[in-house]
C-alpha cells in the first residue's frame, strides 16, 4: 500500500501563539495531532511531548523483547495494546512534568493517533481532536469527542439542532493527557480500502467548519498539500478562533 499525506498548522486569527502540534513516523506509518491546553501553563510543551513520547514508544516497541510500561491486555491485539500503552505513557510523562515544574502546572493536551498496519487502520484518541474517514463520497467521524457536549447529547438524545448549537460549554473537554496520573484511551480498528482518505485535525478546524464543508474541500483537491492549505484558509475565513491543524492521509493499493 502506498500513502500520500500532508499536514499544516496555523496559529489562527485570535491566538498569539500556537499550542497545536503534529508529527509522523514514516517507518511505523504513524500520524499524530495534538492540541495543547493551559496557555501560560505550557500547553505547547504538552502537545509536543505527547507526540514525542508516543513516537518514542513505537520505536522502542519494534523490538519483540522490549519492556512495556503497562500490563499487556490479552483481550486486545498487539497493535491495540501498543497504541494504548504509548498514549498512557505520554499521559504519565506529561502529568509528572506538570507536577514537578511550577511553570508547567496544569498543562495538558488532547491527542489523536492514526496507525496503518497492513490493511488495518487504528485510531486512538483522548479529548476532542478528531479523525475522519472519507470513503465513497461520505465523511464519517471515527472518534467521539470527550466533552461535556457529547455527555449532554448522550443524556438528552432528543436534543434539537438549535439546542446543540446554543450549548454554552461546547469547548469543555472531560478527558485529556496530563489531567490525572492515569487516562482511558479509546481505540478503534477498521479495514482500509483503496483511496480511503483520513483527516486528523484539532478543534480549531472542525469547530470552524462543518463536516460537510470539510468534505467539500477535500473532495475538490487531489493534492493533499493543496487540500490542507485550503482547509486552514477556510477555517480562518470563518473566524480562526483557535489554532488550526489539519493532516490528510490517502491510502492507495
Amino acid at each position: 500500500m502506498r500513502i500520500r499525506y500532508a499536514a499544516r498548522t496555523d496559529v489562527g486569527l485570535k491566538r498569539t501563539h500556537n499550542e497545536d502540534y503534529f508529527a509522523l513516523i514514516e517507518e511505523d506509518r504513524l500520524f499524530m495531532v495534538a492540541d495543547g491546553m493551559g496557555g501560560h501553563a505550557s500547553g505547547d510543551v504538552a502537545s509536543k511531548m505527547s507526540t514525542e513520547v508516543v513516537g518514542e514508544f513505537y520505536r522502542h516497541s519494534r523490538n519483540a523483547n522490549a519492556t512495556w510500561p503497562f500490563r499487556y491486555d490479552p483481550t486486545r491485539s498487539f497493535a491495540e495494546n501498543r497504541m494504548i500503552a504509548s498514549v498512557r505513557l505520554a499521559n504519565e510523562r506529561i502529568h509528572y512534568a506538570s507536577q514537578r515544574n511550577r511553570s508547567q502546572r496544569g498543562m495538558g493536551t488532547t491527542v489523536v493517533v492514526f496507525h496503518l498496519n497492513g490493511h488495518d487502520g487504528y485510531v486512538g484518541h483522548v479529548g476532542d481532536s478528531r479523525c475522519y474517514r472519507l470513503r465513497d463520497g461520505e465523511i464519517v467521524a471515527l472518534t467521539r469527542d470527550h466533552s461535556l457536549l457529547e455527555d449532554w447529547k448522550d443524556a438528552r438524545p432528543d436534543l434539537t439542532e438549535d439546542e446543540i448549537r446554543d450549548f454554552p460549554h461546547k469547548n469543555v473537554i472531560t478527558r485529556a493527557l496530563g489531567m490525572r496520573d492515569t487516562v482511558e484511551v479509546d481505540v478503534t480498528r477498521f479495514q482500509i480500502k483503496n483511496r480511503d482518505r483520513f483527516l486528523l485535525c484539532s478543534d480549531g478546524l472542525c469547530g470552524m467548519l462543518t463536516d460537510e464543508e470539510m468534505h467539500e474541500v477535500i473532495g475538490a483537491h487531489d493534492d493533499p498539500e493543496e487540500c490542507v492549505a485550503e482547509l486552514i484558509d477556510r477555517a480562518n475565513a470563518e473566524g480562526g478562533e483557535d489554532n488550526i491543524t489539519a493532516m490528510l492521509i490517502e491510502c492507495l493499493f
